[in-house]
């Protein structure tokens, strides 16, 4: 059992995913550090200063111990902007890695060398056109 988990681990398709899996992991960090850190402090500045992750309902202040019952859709709004820039930037990533596979298409394969046979059957064609 232990052999047929390592056959099953070297695969190339299992060693591709988990390198996609991290690579994908620290990609959403670097957008989400783009979105949080760049794009929301602007967009909030330019919408008067408010900050998304603090935009909430409340529906039941804070009394004594007891925290408040708040609906905070400023982090959903926050997580809406997070998943629509990471979709559009692999967008981007996927159409040009698709661009580069298609010029690389492009160029026509070379023709196979003839066979041996193929030779040798032109030669005696060759041959016999020049002896008639």
């Amino acid at each position: 059992m232990l052999k047929q988990f390592k056959e099953f681990a070297m695969k190339g398709n299992v060693i591709d995913l988990a390198v996609a899996v991290i690579i994908g992991g620290a990609f959403g960090k670097i957008v989400g550090s783009l979105v949080n850190d760049l794009l929301m402090p602007l967009i909030g500045s330019i919408m008067g200063g408010i900050s998304f992750t603090d935009l909430k309902w409340i529906i039941t202040p804070a009394v004594g111990d007891v925290a408040e019952v708040a609906v905070r859709y400023g982090s959903f709004i926050q997580a809406v902007v997070d998943f629509l820039i990471i979709a559009f930037t692999l967008f981007i990533v996927i159409r040009a890695m698709n661009s580069v596979k298609k010029k690389e298409v492009k160029a026509p394969p070379a023709p196979p060398a003839p066979s041996k046979e193929s030779v040798l059957l032109e030669e005696i064609r060759d041959l016999l056109k020049q002896k008639s």
